[in-house]
């Protein structure tokens, strides 16, 4: 995979089999940093080990935490440094293109007096940063922009004392995230207002969800205001285990509705606290078959029909149904994603780009996606966009009897590696 410029996937007979989901990435990161700014030694099982969790390791690192890996890197054992953390002052931290790390690390590493840089991948500095920024500054942190106004690199040296705090939450729950995990360690009480309406709320109940398990209650008022007491201490649970990633459980519940066979998904089940578990009854509103264990999901396939839905709870699995769709009945509108425009890529015009290829009829507005299938799918090879989930979502389309080429399938290693092995042991040819 890794000197591969593409990858020719084969239309399969059937789908059908049994994945055992590898960890979060987004819990994964979250639970590093938790463990990184807690007291006390935190054994985090099942992590992920994808690039995105390299960057976090590897800054976490560099700020003076020790930390030791499985050999199989699925269980970290991470010695958090309490009060005493970042240990080391002077740094540049190269984050590549990892939004929640580059998010909660600047908000972390601005409470302590440092002269630390953040920075990323070229694709990173094009992302917004600029209302995080905007909120740190309120509770008097001192942040300077090095290159450009609003974007990467930037400078912070500490400071954030907390208080009364407005925050745009109209572009990403990374931001509100940050600000979460850094508050209680902030010398003043913290109230954080939201501008707008919330993007993506289901991410801050995971947050806050986390931050409890680590010994730190959050005042939630309808995402509205969230109320954190300041002076606290982030104490270790001593073991965390992190369920498997309900994003990518999606690439193989829908090739089971379009495809299957029933597939099973190990790791991940009604429990979750992950937003993407809804993905499931997205699915089964779409006409597929689903059953959820405390543990596990199982989808087969149906008659699949086109939704019109509101799918800003679940943006990075919306991009799944965008696929699905080329394979129901009638046309499907995904609404209320404009925050597909400020990830990896321009998701929304990505999409539309390469469905338009595959033979769908496209409309892209604003913040919404209109899909009509084709009537006869075309060969095509996909540009990717070094997204990683361009590349997964996109894999699917083989199940049109068509192959499928995707361009540059390395960029899965951002937060799935065993992505294409784990799909093809589903394809049955």
């Amino acid at each position: 995979m890794k000197n591969k410029k593409k990858i020719i996937i084969n239309s399969p007979i059937k789908i059908k089999g049994e994945i055992f989901l590898p960890g979060s990435k987004s819990i994964t990161n979250r639970a590093l940093l938790l463990s990184a700014i807690s007291k006390g030694k935190t054994c985090l099982k099942n992590i992920l080990y994808s690039d995105d969790v390299k960057y976090m390791l590897n800054a976490l690192k560099l700020l003076g935490i020790k930390y030791i890996l499985s050999k199989n890197n699925t269980i970290c054992n991470i010695y958090g440094s309490g009060l005493k953390f970042p240990k080391n002052k002077d740094l540049t931290l190269f984050l590549g293109n990892a939004g929640t790390a580059v998010r909660s690390l600047l908000s972390v590493l601005s409470i302590k007096n440092n002269n630390i840089i953040i920075t990323g991948d070229k694709r990173m500095k094009k992302r917004p940063i600029k209302h995080l920024v905007q909120a740190l500054i309120q509770g008097q942190s001192k942040i300077t922009y090095l290159k450009k106004k609003n974007f990467l690199p930037v400078q912070t040296n500490g400071n954030f004392k907390g208080g009364k705090i407005y925050l745009n939450g109209s572009i990403s729950s990374q931001f509100l995230t940050a600000l979460l995990i850094s508050s209680p360690l902030a010398k003043k009480n913290t109230k954080i207002f939201i501008i707008g309406t919330l993007v993506s709320k289901p991410y801050i109940d995971i947050t806050i969800k986390m931050i409890k398990s680590f010994g730190i209650i959050i005042k939630n008022d309808n995402y509205k205001i969230f109320s954190i007491l300041g002076n606290q201490i982030y104490k270790s649970p001593k073991k965390y285990y992190i369920e498997g990633d309900a994003s990518s459980a999606s690439y193989f519940l829908s090739a089971a509705a379009i495809k299957g066979g029933t597939v099973k998904i190990n790791g991940i089940g009604k429990n979750s606290i992950q937003g993407d578990i809804q993905f499931s009854s997205v699915l089964k509103k779409m006409g597929a078959k689903i059953y959820l264990g405390k543990k596990y999901i199982k989808c087969t396939k149906n008659k699949l029909k086109g939704i019109d839905m509101d799918m800003n709870h679940i943006p990075d699995a919306a991009m799944t149904i965008a696929i699905t769709a080329l394979f129901a009945k009638g046309k499907t509108i995904i609404r209320n994603i404009y925050n597909w425009r400020v990830k990896e890529t321009d998701r929304l015009h990505a999409m539309s780009t390469e469905l338009k290829k595959v033979g769908a009829q496209i409309k892209e507005g604003k913040d919404f996606l209109i899909i009509k299938p084709p009537k006869k799918f075309n060969k095509v090879e996909i540009k990717t966009y070094n997204d990683h989930r361009m590349a997964m979502c996109f894999s699917l389309v083989c199940l049109s009897k068509k192959s499928v080429t995707i361009l540059n399938p390395k960029c899965i290693n951002k937060t799935f590696p065993t992505f294409f092995s784990d799909f093809f042991s589903l394809c049955k040819y």
